[in-house]
């Protein structure tokens, strides 16, 4: 009978492997709809800004929930996501999220029809044009820096030149091959190679996530260096710390960066399946198995506090490292359960 049960709600939509995708997707559709209201996300030009923390992982997460539940629709976030993207591609004015938004919409605005895909074009003239040509940062871009980790920071600039490399990796070869868009890309791989060893493990972890697309960014050898790295850090439960994927800068009221984190596992988990690591692989199920057994049974969520700081309970910004966790655990576990 037991396994009876499981059947019906596995077929259902309800459950997968013991954790619930349904569950999953009404947390991430209810943050969308808050973040839809949230004053301090509005965008200068309409509409609300693009977060990595809340809309990154939601572009990530929703699309695999949608297979898993049987959706034939995209979420209406997500349709107002690509609208919005659609609209503002190739004419991002000037600020501070200007290269995090061009960056989002090259990446997302990667399939779909013409007009998509003319968006896309748009979004591609635009980030090469704001590409470094000179200095410490040249061939990488600008990011946000609001001295908030783990995407908000001085390091983050690197992460973010790794996510367009991500998006340029997914365009077409004939794209790619043309020689002025080639050595731009080969000024990219300068940056991203330039004191690599050095980085914090999350930008090395990212640079696994790009080679995905645009191998030649990474050699096999660093590769297989960062995946051994991750896998010597990891720890016996399956779960990785904020600590092991820094160093980051000392946030004494933030959380406590020794502890197992469903944020660092969820995204170091949805990177290894992105960079070919079997589900089965011994590390990489013992931390599937670990966020499993984590998500909340009453809101979906993986919880996860923020690194920089304590928030008031219930305000919006207490939960975007939750939502980074939410996000990139789902992406994993579906796409670990689609293999």
């Amino acid at each position: 009978m037991r396994a009876f049960v499981a059947l019906i709600l596995t077929a259902t939509g309800c459950f997968a492997a013991d954790w619930n995708p349904k569950l999953a997707a009404q947390y991430l559709d209810q943050r969308q709809q808050e973040w839809s209201v949230w004053p301090t996300a509005a965008a200068a030009n309409g509409g609300v800004c693009f977060s990595c923390h809340t809309g990154m992982t939601y572009m990530l997460a929703r699309p695999a929930l949608r297979r898993l539940l049987g959706e034939k629709e995209p979420t209406k976030w997500e349709a107002s996501i690509f609208q919005k993207m659609a609209a503002d591609a190739g004419k991002e004015p000037p600020g501070q999220l200007r290269m995090v938004e061009t960056i989002f919409e090259s990446l997302f605005l990667g399939e779909g029809g013409q007009a998509i895909r003319e968006a896309r074009g748009r979004a591609l003239e635009q980030l090469w044009s704001l590409q470094n040509q000179h200095g410490k940062q040249k061939g990488g871009w600008a990011w946000y820096n609001a001295g908030l980790e783990p995407w908000e920071g001085p390091s983050s600039f690197y992460f973010g030149s790794t996510v367009a490399a991500l998006a340029i990796g997914s365009t077409p070869a004939d794209y790619r091959s043309r020689p002025e868009i080639r050595q731009r890309i080969d000024a990219l791989k300068e940056y991203l190679l330039n004191g690599v060893a050095e980085r914090p493990l999350q930008n090395r972890l990212s640079l696994l996530w790009a080679s995905r697309t645009l191998p030649d960014v990474a050699a096999p050898e660093l590769r297989k260096s960062i995946v051994d790295e991750v896998n010597a850090k990891q720890r016996d439960d399956g779960a990785w710390t904020l600590a092991a994927l820094g160093p980051w800068p000392a946030h004494p009221e933030g959380a406590d960066l020794e502890q197992p984190s469903a944020y660092a596992t969820a995204f170091t988990a949805y990177v290894l399946l992105q960079a070919g690591t079997k589900p089965g692989e011994a590390h990489l199920n013992r931390a599937l198995a670990w966020l499993k057994a984590k998500q909340d049974p009453q809101s979906g969520a993986w919880r996860a506090s923020s690194m920089n700081k304590k928030y008031p309970a219930g305000s919006m910004q207490e939960r975007f490292l939750q939502d980074g966790a939410t996000g990139f655990a789902v992406a994993a576990l579906a796409e670990a359960q689609e293999k």
